[in-house]
């Protein structure tokens, strides 16, 4: 049985390459709502839409530092929304690392290497 490939994720640190804290303070919050419509299977309409993030394009404080953490899987799906992210990312000097996702919990390979810088 062969494992799937697993997916690489971005992540996109609140933190310029001169290591300054990135402002406004919610600029996470902002990205990752401007690619809420970017989901799997396409946005929802109706009455089973809801407002939230894309599971593509999340925010998060990892180690206090705010992030955005964007899965590959964008650039596939849309291609434009992925060079948007990356765009921002490098118009604005922020840190970038990639990753991959980590095995659930529990699991054999539940091992991974920390995310590897890409400046």
């Amino acid at each position: 049985m062969s494992q799937s490939p697993k997916s690489r994720e971005v992540f996109i640190q609140g933190l310029t390459l001169e290591g300054r804290t990135f402002r406004p303070s919610d600029w996470a919050e902002r990205l990752a709502g401007a690619m809420s419509c970017f989901r799997p299977g396409g946005a929802r309409g109706g009455i089973g839409a809801y407002i939230g993030y894309s599971p593509l394009c999340v925010p998060r404080v990892i180690n206090g530092v705010k992030c955005v953490i964007v899965n590959e899987e964008l650039r596939r799906l849309e291609p434009m929304a992925w060079d948007f992210v990356m765009n921002f990312a490098r118009d604005n000097n922020l840190q970038v690392a990639e990753a991959c996702l980590l095995p659930e919990a529990g699991s054999a390979a539940a091992s991974s290497p920390a995310p590897k810088s890409t400046d």
